[in-house]
């Protein structure tokens, strides 16, 4: 109850101040109620519950077991001659099913919703969209043939220039380049009045032919030429997978940002055993200065956790490591710090 309670908390105080921030861009662009309610908080709740789900178990373990030893209920349980170990398994139990939960909100609801939240960004927040649009767009399309898009918005009918290049080994023989093309992203084929194809001749000039009416189909999906780190937010586990094997095929410098969210995606659940595990062994034990030294410990401990899992996730951003490490990284030395508590703890 303590778990619920405080998220409930939580999420009333956030919303409140969120709509406090935000009422002057819904009243200014006329946002309608159902569209506030069920496309964008109704997304933003569970949201923030799967963000600080493991932070909100943790510090409820602590209260709850504190008060226990405090009590001496502990003592009275394990003196009866109930092991720590059984003592661990309600505990376990809980944390598994939030973090069932919590697995499910990241891998398929959270990111189904953050489709229609970034929909509603993008009509009725004033320059604050969750997905930007890069305005220079240079991708591989296969081994020696390679796209360029300047300009490109959902919302612009035309970009301003398309051009794709085609190479022999690191000489470039032919480019096509197009003014005002148009892109569709239903049937993801490029069409612009006039374009010019440039051919290399075997003196090493450049020759050119002008055509009308340019309709080609290329492999480039619409979702690259959005800004990456947005867009996986909104990609659930099977579309996170099939984008990254795509990029992994055109040799896409973001492979890394997206291991990194498939890795983070599972590594965060995770960590509810973890922090779990922690606070039952911490509080467990009655000391001086009461609940109000476990909960001070339990905070500080929470923080060093976050504060971790951001430097390192940054790190393994930058290729500095490993993406798995990075991300995995805080739980493994949190696991370390679990198991020496445990093994302290009153027997």
């Amino acid at each position: 109850m303590t778990y619920i309670f405080g998220l409930m908390m939580m999420t009333i105080i956030l919303v409140v101040f969120d709509y406090v921030e935000r009422v002057d861009d819904f009243t200014e662009l006329h946002a309608p109620w159902r569209a506030i309610i069920f496309d964008y908080y109704l997304n933003f709740i569970p949201h923030f519950i799967n963000q600080f789900s493991a932070l909100f178990t943790f510090i409820s373990v602590i209260f709850f077991t504190s008060k226990m030893a405090m009590q001496t209920e502990i003592v009275a349980i394990l003196s009866g001659g109930v092991s720590f170990r059984r003592l661990m398994w309600p505990y376990m139990l809980g944390a598994g099913f939030i973090a069932t939960l919590s697995l499910s909100l990241s891998l398929w609801i959270i990111p189904e919703g953050q489709k229609d939240s970034v929909a509603f960004q993008s009509q009725y927040f004033k320059g604050n969209q969750l997905i930007d649009y890069d305005q220079h767009v240079y991708r591989q399309l296969e081994p020696g043939t390679f796209a360029y898009v300047r300009g490109y918005s959902p919302n612009m009918e035309r970009v301003p220039f398309f051009a794709i290049e085609r190479y022999e080994g690191s000489n470039m023989v032919e480019v096509l380049n197009a003014a005002s093309a148009s892109f569709d992203e239903e049937s993801g084929r490029w069409t612009a009045p006039r374009y010019v194809i440039y051919t290399r001749t075997e003196d090493g000039s450049l020759g050119y032919e002008q055509f009308r009416n340019l309709d080609t189909l290329i492999n480039l999906d619409a979702r690259e030429l959005v800004d990456t780190k947005g867009l996986v937010k909104t990609l659930t586990l099977e579309e996170l997978n099939d984008f990254y094997a795509q990029q992994r095929e055109k040799g896409s410098d973001d492979l890394f940002l997206i291991e990194v969210e498939r890795h983070t995606r599972f590594s965060y659940p995770f960590s509810t055993f973890i922090l779990t595990l922690i606070g039952v062994s911490i509080a467990s034990r009655k000391v001086r200065g009461g609940m109000g030294m476990h909960i001070g410990l339990g905070i500080t401990l929470c923080f060093g956790y976050i504060m971790l899992g951001r430097v390192f996730e940054q790190v393994a951003l930058g290729g500095s490591m490993p993406p798995w490490l990075g991300v995995w990284l805080p739980n493994i030395i949190f696991a370390v710090i679990a198991l020496f508590v445990y093994i302290k703890a009153p027997k």
